[in-house]
């Protein structure tokens, strides 16, 4: 065991530590990280491919109370008739539409007999830099419209809604937060207008359907959590051959090894050599 030894100096201790914690990192943060993200994506990809070819229905249908969401069901068209409540509406700020900066206008809207769901009616380009450009208003009376089931959206830490420009604007569209500064009752989901509905304005676009680079990303992650302990295994075999090789270059040559170097002669058996020979 002694010729294992230097295996436990603070050197190598510290390189243990160090890749025992970079392997625990990627098969328990960086792998799971990347595919979750894949996950989400292709099941946002196939609700949205299972969208454009199923028919609208009832919204009451994926959200009958108050209380429902449908995160199952994202991206579905449905259709609901009520009215909106303009004097409730509220702006997201710092979108991107198309790569551009945008507003997007949110509506509550009163279904009947149903629930009170929170429309985004689409988007509106600023002025000037950042200024709210005029909106048109909603509809006052009863409408029919059509949308699309979103998933209400993480809040932006340290973002609070603020009041600027005469409208109540929002960093993140959570429907909690909405019907917080809005003090209107609103279900879990939210409803993305589709093109040509009554209150609507700029049709938000669809998602590219793309899977993007999360998969192999992921499986890189674990990768490298299994090359990691085997390079740590590769540096000590290679140490061990070399302080081998070293041990082998030290140790004395004897007659008996056959590539030892030759005594040298001193000048006492040249002497006996040569007389010896003549007597």
């Amino acid at each position: 065991m002694k010729r294992f030894g230097f295996l436990f100096r603070p050197q190598w201790l510290a390189l243990y530590v160090v890749v025992a914690a970079f392997a625990w990192l990627c098969f328990t943060v960086l792998a799971p990280w990347q595919l979750g993200k894949n996950t989400t994506t292709s099941r946002e990809n196939t609700q949205i491919a299972n969208s454009l070819n199923t028919e609208p229905v009832p919204l009451t249908t994926y959200l009958p109370r108050q209380d429902a969401s449908a995160p199952e069901h994202q991206w579905q068209r449905v259709t609901a008739t009520g009215h909106y409540l303009p004097e409730a509406q509220v702006l997201a700020r710092l979108r991107s539409v198309d790569g551009a900066p945008a507003y997007e206008v949110l509506v509550p809207f009163v279904v009947d007999g149903g629930p009170t769901v929170l429309v985004n009616r689409g988007y509106v380009k600023p002025e000037q830099g950042t200024a709210v450009p005029p909106i048109a208003p909603a509809p006052t009376g009863t409408v029919t419209i059509t949308g699309r089931l979103r998933d209400s959206e993480m809040l932006a830490a340290g973002r609070e809604p603020f009041r600027a420009e005469g409208a109540m604007q929002v960093y993140t569209i959570n429907t909690g937060q909405v019907s917080q500064v809005t003090r209107v009752p609103l279900t879990g989901s939210y409803l993305q207008l589709v093109e040509d509905q009554p209150g609507g304005l700029g049709v938000i676009p669809l998602p590219v359907l793309d899977a993007g680079p999360f998969l192999s990303y992921g499986i890189q992650w674990i990768a490298f959590g299994i090359i990691a302990p085997i390079g740590v295994g590769y540096f000590i075999l290679a140490e061990v051959r070399v302080r081998r090789r070293e041990k082998e270059l030290a140790r004395p040559h004897t007659e008996s090894d056959p590539g030892a170097a030759p005594k040298p002669v001193t000048a006492e058996q040249k002497l006996a050599d040569r007389y010896g020979k003549r007597h």
